[in-house]
């Protein structure tokens, strides 16, 4: 029986909001980079998704030393995790972030379109603001009992999918633009075929979790269904801690997905961390914070980086792109909104 999962967003927004306004504002009163002679430690707040939670872990470690290095003055990272449309939505209602780190434009975009956000964030930095990658993978228990190779293997008979919900997660709606493209591809890009391939495929879930960290929970600790349909990063880091327990099948196509990031404006001048705030930003395209997206299982976008992971890695995987469906606001427009594809298969 399917059963929908809806988390709530981190309580740590509370303390997040409550530091960044006595730290912060007091640290700065003499400019707006948050740095004046002898003053208080900077704090600023990074909101991203589910799966980022150790890199980011190990990416602000780096980034703090390298400030304290580089200015002199200490700095401290608050994080906040949750499915990146959830977050998205929680900072337009209030919740404090200088900057997002979600897991796709579009819900970027929103908070821009609140406001917060100005426009042309996507050209602000390197790559379309986004400093690394990843594509989707499945995950499935180890000797693959249940023979699956690729997607068409999980609309079969008896095959318990898990996967989070698009309507809450970024990484969900990379999901399933991915397994449209495969129903396109395999169907002479007849779009009533890719729409009965998917309304299989989703009638095969079995839990559909708030975020993708959620629906990793669900299959590696709970132990709950064949497949996890997975961030890649996920997946190997899964592997990594119960390699005898599990195994990454890569399928014939799959997406590039690319995970944006931004200074939220509106906030960042407030707390007068804005210099701060840009510099974590960038900061994320040097080669030291390439080698900790790599270790974390993202795709460094730094092309020698990147070839240093080629053993972690399937470089050699078809992706699609998300320009592919028009982008991200047409991608949206036809499976995401309300009563859009994805409800229509899902709830039809």
């Amino acid at each position: 029986m399917k059963k929908r999962v809806l988390g709530l967003v981190l309580a740590i927004f509370i303390g997040a909001a409550s530091v960044t306004g006595c730290s912060g504002n007091q640290a700065s009163s003499s400019g707006s980079d948050g740095k004046s002679s002898g003053s208080e430690k900077i704090t600023i707040t990074n909101v991203s998704y589910d799966p980022t939670r150790e890199l980011y872990q190990k990416y602000n470690e780096l980034f703090e030393k390298h400030y304290k290095e580089k200015h002199g003055q200490e700095i401290e990272v608050v994080q906040s995790h949750g499915g990146s449309g959830k977050q998205a939505r929680s900072v337009i209602e209030g919740a404090s972030a200088d900057v997002v780190t979600l897991a796709l434009a579009h819900d970027i975009t929103l908070i821009e379109e609140a406001g917060l956000i100005e426009k042309d964030w996507l050209q602000e930095f390197e790559l379309d603001s986004s400093p690394y990658t990843s594509t989707i993978v499945f995950l499935v228990r180890k000797g693959n009992p249940k023979n699956i190779k690729d997607w068409n293997d999980l609309i079969k008979d008896g095959v318990e999918i898990i996967n989070p919900d698009p309507k809450s997660s970024g990484g969900a709606c990379w999901n399933f633009l991915a397994a449209w493209q495969y129903a396109l591809n395999n169907n002479n890009n007849d779009e009533e075929k890719a729409k009965d391939f998917v309304k299989k495929l989703y009638a095969n879930v079995t839990v559909m979790d708030s975020g993708a960290r959620g629906a990793t929970t669900t299959f590696v600790e709970n132990g709950q269904g064949d497949v996890l349909i997975a961030w890649e990063n996920e997946a190997i880091n899964s592997v990594a801690e119960y390699p005898d327990d599990y195994e990454i099948v890569t399928p014939s196509i799959s997406i590039l997905a690319q995970p944006s990031v931004a200074i939220v404006d509106t906030n960042a001048e407030k707390d007068k961390v804005v210099d701060a705030s840009k510099e974590y930003l960038e900061y994320l395209y040097t080669e030291d914070a390439q080698k900790i997206i790599g270790e974390s299982g993202y795709r460094p976008t730094n092309e020698k980086v990147l070839e240093s992971f080629k053993d972690k890695f399937d470089l050699n995987i078809n992706l699609c792109k998300i320009d592919d469906f028009g982008g991200w606001d047409a991608a949206y427009e036809k499976f995401f909104n309300d009563g859009a594809i994805f409800d229509e298969i899902y709830e039809g």
